[in-house]
């Protein structure tokens, strides 16, 4: 799985950028079971921001909630992530994830290039 990311760049605090994550393979979305996106503030360990899995549910981190909103669209191919409302500490670099799982539960974890997001307070 090549996942392929764009959207990132540099805006005032209170602004808002749209992240869109696209598989870039042969493969479609629509066989992946778990897709999102994670984030790498600078010295700080990966974290998760929003997942959403093939039924369209979704999971946030509380620090996003109300914030951020993943969507899904298999029929193009693409994960996005809109963000409204940014803060300085949601500098960082976004990365595009996906989860393909297999039978048995076992799965395989999938990590796009990242694209840097910066809040300007």
């Amino acid at each position: 799985v090549q996942l392929q990311a764009s959207g990132g760049g540099l805006v005032q605090a209170g602004g808002s950028l749209r992240l869109s994550c696209a598989r870039s393979d042969s493969g479609s979305i629509g066989s992946i079971g778990i897709m999102g996106w994670y984030r790498q503030p600078l010295g700080k360990q990966r974290e998760l921001v929003a997942v959403v899995d093939s039924n369209g549910r979704t999971n946030y981190a509380d620090s996003v909630k109300g914030r951020f909103t993943i969507s899904r669209d298999n029929a193009k191919n693409t994960v996005d992530l809109q963000m409204n409302s940014l803060k300085p500490e949601d500098t960082a670099v976004y990365y595009c994830y996906a989860r393909e799982t297999y039978l048995g539960g076992n799965f395989r974890d999938y990590f796009g290039q990242g694209t840097l997001v910066t809040v300007s307070s």
